[in-house]
């Protein structure tokens, strides 16, 4: 059994006045949190121009059809490119947490998405494997994922340096990429484009990351040469 030390022990009181004040720290983080997602809301939107059709499990839809009647729609670019044979593992990771979060968006008129640039037939086994139910549809046909900077040219991948999370000269090792981005559809049926995250803005995301941030451990990562790196397929981890 693995064992931790502690870094320091103390009374019951002495860890209660330290506790009171760390919760100070706590609140004003909510805060902030809170003021960050109001003028997250009261960014300007752009109108989606480009007639996206995707490749569904039930044929093709587009764009506009993901909203599902809605007028929200989030949509998570998940890496998985022609020819992979599995999704990515810090993708999947994210994946994990969606499932059971797809019924409480529909409540609040927020429809949920999917997008590779793999082929349907090349992700949909993958998908069953995972026991995944949430809605993914294919980009393979049109633009999508180059338009949203999740996907990158040969190019791009053979000079090292891409055009990815709001910068030109990022630094990306393959030739996709993570993210998320947010649409709306006024009541014309125009649809907008009105946020997107990459990288670390994806961390909110992942429920096992925030679960591990209140252990003494915390994400345990700085023994690996990068994040995530000890991550696996949920039905590859050994006991």
């Amino acid at each position: 059994m693995k064992t931790i030390e502690s870094p320091r022990v103390v009374s019951r009181a002495e860890w209660l006045a330290a506790r009171r004040q760390f919760l100070k720290k706590e609140k004003d983080f909510t805060r902030l949190r809170d003021e960050l997602s109001r003028e997250r809301r009261e960014l300007p939107w752009v109108r989606v121009e480009k007639d996206y059709v995707f490749e569904g499990p039930d044929g093709p839809v587009t764009l506009a059809g993901l909203f599902d009647g809605r007028s929200q729609l989030i949509v998570y670019h998940f890496m998985f490119g022609p020819g992979w044979e599995e999704g990515c593992r810090g993708c999947s990771y994210v994946a994990d947490n969606f499932n059971d979060s797809v019924p409480h968006l529909n409540a609040r008129d927020v429809s949920f998405a999917v997008v590779s640039r793999a082929p349907l037939a090349e992700f949909t086994p993958f998908k069953r494997r995972m026991g995944w139910s949430f809605r993914w549809v294919s980009s393979a046909k049109n633009s999508f994922n180059f338009d949203y900077r999740v996907s990158f040219t040969d190019e791009e991948v053979a000079r090292g340096k891409m055009n990815y999370n709001f910068t030109d000269d990022f630094e990306f090792p393959m030739e996709e990429a993570p993210g998320l981005s947010v649409f709306a559809k006024d009541e014309s049926g125009a649809v907008f484009h009105t946020y997107s995250t990459y990288s670390r803005g994806l961390d909110l995301l992942i429920g096992t990351y925030n679960y591990l941030d209140l252990v003494p451990k915390g994400r345990d990562e700085d023994a690996f040469e990068r994040p995530m790196q000890w991550l696996r397929h949920h039905d590859r981890y050994e006991e």
